[in-house]
C-alpha cells in the first residue's frame, strides 16, 4: 500500500504507460488490419480476445523477468556476429510483418485493378488464426518494451499496471482505427506501408543495426499529415 503514496511510483507509472501506448501504435494498426479478415460481427470480439491474450502473455513475461533479461545473452555466433534470442525474435517478427504487409498490399492493388473500383471485399479468415496472429505479433512488439520497462521501473506491480492500462487503451482505440481504415482505402495502404517500414526496422534491430525510432515516427507523422490534407481536399471537392 505504501507504493500508492510515493510520487516517484506514480511518475514511473505514467511515464511507462505513455511509452507503452506510443510503442503500441504500430500494434494497434496491425490488429485493426488483421481483424478485418473476420466476419463483421466477429471483428470487435476478435480484437478484444486477441489483445486480451496478448495482455496475459505480457504479464507472464514480466513475471519471468530473469528469463526476459537473459534474452539479450549471446545464443550463438555466425563468423564474428553474435546473435541473441532477442535478435532472433525481432528478425522473425520483422520478417512476418514484411511478408504480411507485402501480401496485403498486393491483394489490395490486384482487387482494385480487377474490379476497377476501390472497394475491397475482405477475405474471411479463421477466428483462431486471427487471434494467434494478433497474440504472436504483440509478443514480438512487447519484447523491447518489456526490456525497457525492466530498466525503468523496479516494482513489477507498476509494470503490470502500466501494461494493463496500455492494452486497455489499445482495445478502445482499435475499433475507431479499424472503422477509419475501412472507410478510407488510401489510409489502409498507408497503414500497410507503416507496417512494412516497421518490419524492416525490426529486422535491422535483430541484425544489430538500430534505426532510431524517432526517425520512423517522424516519417509516419509526416505521412499522416499528408494523408489528412488529401482527405480534406477530397471532401471539399465532393462539396
Amino acid at each position: 500500500m505504501d507504493l500508492l503514496f510515493e510520487p516517484t511510483i506514480w511518475a514511473s507509472f505514467l511515464t511507462l504507460t505513455l511509452m507503452e501506448i506510443v510503442l503500441g501504435i504500430d500494434n494497434v494498426i496491425f490488429v485493426s488490419i488483421i481483424a478485418e479478415k473476420l466476419p463483421e460481427r466477429k471483428r470487435a470480439l476478435g480484437r478484444t480476445i486477441g489483445l486480451g491474450g496478448a495482455l496475459v502473455l505480457r504479464i507472464g513475461l514480466l513475471f519471468a523477468i530473469t528469463w526476459v533479461i537473459g534474452l539479450t545473452a549471446v545464443a550463438f555466433q555466425v563468423f564474428d556476429h553474435a546473435f541473441s534470442w532477442r535478435d532472433l525474435i525481432l528478425m522473425a517478427g520483422g520478417a512476418f510483418l514484411i511478408a504480411k504487409a507485402t501480401l496485403e498490399i498486393h491483394k489490395s492493388v490486384e482487387v482494385e485493378v480487377e474490379s476497377g473500383t476501390g472497394a475491397v471485399n475482405p477475405v474471411v479468415a479463421g477466428f483462431g488464426l486471427v487471434i494467434a496472429q494478433i497474440m504472436a505479433l504483440d509478443l514480438v512488439f512487447s519484447v523491447d518494451s518489456i526490456l525497457t520497462a525492466v530498466g525503468m521501473v523496479e516494482h513489477v506491480e507498476v509494470m503490470i499496471a502500466a501494461v494493463v492500462t496500455s492494452i486497455g487503451v489499445m482495445i478502445v482505440a482499435a475499433g475507431p482505427i479499424a472503422g477509419f481504415i475501412r472507410k478510407h482505402p488510401t489510409s489502409k495502404m498507408l497503414a500497410l506501408a507503416f507496417l512494412l517500414m516497421i518490419g524492416v526496422a525490426l529486422v535491422a534491430d535483430g541484425l544489430q543495426f538500430h534505426i532510431p525510432r524517432g526517425y520512423l515516427y517522424a516519417a509516419i507523422s509526416f505521412s499522416v499529415l499528408v494523408e489528412a490534407l488529401n482527405q480534406l481536399a477530397r471532401r471539399r471537392r465532393r462539396a
